[in-house]
């Protein structure tokens, strides 16, 4: 029985970085590997308003256990003056018992991002993504220059992981979602290796 899985973990608000996540789905389940989209819940200034225990559409929210047990990781966030959302930095806080066991150690994992401009952070907030990765004792990976696509786009990607320029809406660019998908295949591809 196999029970790997590429987990992606995403938060968004407009849709550009869902469209991202699953794209990322689509490369890697065409490489054979199975796929678990979750995201996380809002947080509120208001301490006393709470999320529903599952959310009213799209993905379900992920779990400590899904965290855990996932053969790699791929986490998204949209831009937020250079640094993830704070819910995805929220959810990421709750990990430290992860962190305290080694639980995501040599794991394969990837960052991406979605930003409101050309030159909004993309860069800046994959790597504070990343950095959770490292301090985790993740294995990183990028999305290299051997994809054609990176020589090729005037909007999002990066090496240093798939991204979205939201200027003309959430819809990926030809460009961004052949990224995307190829980062995705590169993952399963890496997972498979290091299982």
């Amino acid at each position: 029985m196999n029970d790997q899985y590429l987990l992606i973990l995403f938060y968004s608000a407009s849709g550009s970085v869902k469209n991202l996540a699953h794209a990322i789905a689509d490369g890697a389940e065409a490489s054979g590997m199975p796929t678990k989209i979750r995201t996380v819940p809002r947080v509120s200034p208001n301490s006393k308003a709470t999320e529903p225990e599952e959310p009213v559409e799209g993905e379900i929210y992920c779990t400590k256990e899904e965290l855990q047990h996932c053969s790699g990781l791929a986490i998204g966030s949209p831009t937020r003056f250079g640094s993830m959302a704070a819910p995805m930095k929220h959810f990421l806080d709750s990990t430290g018992d992860l962190w305290a066991a080694n639980a995501l150690e040599n794991k394969p994992g990837m960052a991406f991002t979605s930003t409101s401009s050309m030159h909004g952070g993309q860069e800046v907030t994959l790597w504070n993504i990343l950095t959770y990765m490292l301090h985790q004792g993740m294995m990183i990976i990028g999305a290299p220059y051997s994809i054609d696509a990176l020589h090729q786009t005037k909007s999002g990607g990066t090496p240093y992981g798939a991204s979205h320029v939201n200027t003309a809406g959430p819809v990926l660019t030809d460009d961004e979602r052949a990224i995307a998908e190829a980062a995705g295949k590169r993952l399963a591809h890496t997972i498979k290796q290091v299982a």
